[in-house]
């Protein structure tokens, strides 16, 4: 089918919650997609952080290839050892104790929410459920995730809404304490800010807030599930900050392609949620568990992290010496750049066009490519972007 034939079956199939590019993804290598007409594109998105090592990386798949010929799935009524292997390498990685496995990012954000209040009540009371988060903050999709994101353009259509979040002003520990009072359990942030325009928080106001939360017995919630997996240049985001999250969740990255949450928490909330309190059908599944595996023995090795910084590093540098870019934020492979003529989005499908793959946040230019991207293909990417800033 050619792209016309496939974008008419799709309107005749498929619910229309989604803005397309004018663009069909038939194959794809590394950072370069190839559409179904045979055009090649430079993937700057990763499929919005989830393609870790690119397309089709040849040790991912075989890995994947191999446990979906063994065992595909069988529930959580039993025992699977990827599930197992992948619950000890986390917990070898990171320190956390125990590891909740999920189908997605808001999944993970689920089982942390409902481990935060279960904790809360249980330690004080029924009153211990409310949870702050940060406004311009993004943590899901589903009814109770909308919630917590603290973005009033989020909060429409789905009334009623799950009760029980407040919203404090990012890198505002004033407005953090008028939020806080004898009924709440949990502080949901994310470092960066990906969806509300790659902003990073200030080291300063996370390292207060993490003192704060310590003091009252706040259980501190960090969102990876966009920062995590080596994607800022640490395994995860939080050891940028000098600060111990009580609960992290991870998504996207994680499974390299394949759709996996995971909740990691420490030590002393490990035996909050009993049997019956959660589950997931697919949660741990066999085959998704053994991609990731694969994905985290090699995005947690120190040098590969190492040259996740180092072209972050170059992609900055880059971006800041292009005209047309006025500023750039954000950490490792996780980059804003605000564009200072056009919008963004006119510049992503300028983009598209000239065979870019490129995202938006907000008004932002966002980048986020397969992290063992090559410097000659950042390179080919930039080079496009720069002359695409030159016409606008």
């Amino acid at each position: 089918m050619n792209l016309q034939e496939i974008q008419e079956r799709e309107q005749e199939a498929i619910m229309p919650t989604y803005g397309r590019f004018p663009v069909a993804v038939a194959s794809g290598k590394g950072a370069t997609a190839t559409d179904v007409q045979g055009r090649e594109y430079i993937d700057f998105t990763s499929g919005i952080g989830v393609n870790a090592l690119g397309f089709c990386d040849a040790v991912w798949a075989d890995a994947v290839a191999k446990q979906a010929h063994t065992l595909q799935h069988t529930s959580n009524l039993y025992y699977t050892l990827p599930q197992i292997h992948l619950a000890q390498l986390l917990r070898e990685k990171t320190g956390f104790d125990k590891v909740f496995f999920a189908n997605s990012g808001a999944e993970a954000n689920e089982c942390a929410i409902k481990l935060a209040r279960k904790y809360g009540t249980d330690t004080y009371g029924e009153h211990r459920t409310k949870i702050i988060t940060l406004v311009n903050s993004f943590h899901g999709r589903t009814v109770t995730t909308l919630a917590a994101t603290g973005q009033d353009g989020f909060h429409h259509y789905f009334h009623p809404f799950t009760g029980g979040f407040v919203y404090a002003q990012a890198n505002n520990l004033d407005s953090v304490r008028a939020c806080m009072d004898d009924n709440t359990c949990a502080v949901l942030l994310e470092f960066i800010q990906g969806e509300g325009g790659v902003l990073p928080l200030e080291r300063g106001f996370v390292q207060e807030l993490a003192a704060l939360c310590r003091e009252k017995d706040i259980l501190l919630l960090a969102d990876e599930v966009q920062t995590g997996m080596g994607r800022t240049g640490k395994l995860f985001c939080y050891e940028h900050f000098g600060v111990q999250p009580d609960v992290i969740t991870s998504a996207k990255g994680l499974g390299g392609g394949l759709p996996i949450g995971a909740c990691l928490c420490s030590e002393a909330l490990g035996g909050v949620l009993g049997k019956g309190m959660h589950g997931s059908t697919f949660g741990g599944n066999p085959v998704c568990c053994a991609g990731a595996v694969s994905v985290l023995e090699r995005v947690s090795q120190p040098e590969f992290l190492e040259e996740v910084r180092q072209k972050g590093d170059y992609l900055r540098g880059r971006l800041e010496q292009i005209d047309g870019i006025a500023g750039v934020r954000g950490m490792g492979l996780m980059l804003g750049a605000s564009p200072s003529r056009s919008t963004a989005g006119e510049i992503v499908a300028r983009c598209v066009e000239q065979g870019l793959l490129l995202l938006t946040a907000k008004d932002a230019l966002r980048f986020l490519p397969p992290l063992n991207i090559s410097r000659e293909e950042l390179g080919r990417g930039l080079d496009i972007l720069t002359q695409v800033l030159k016409n606008c």
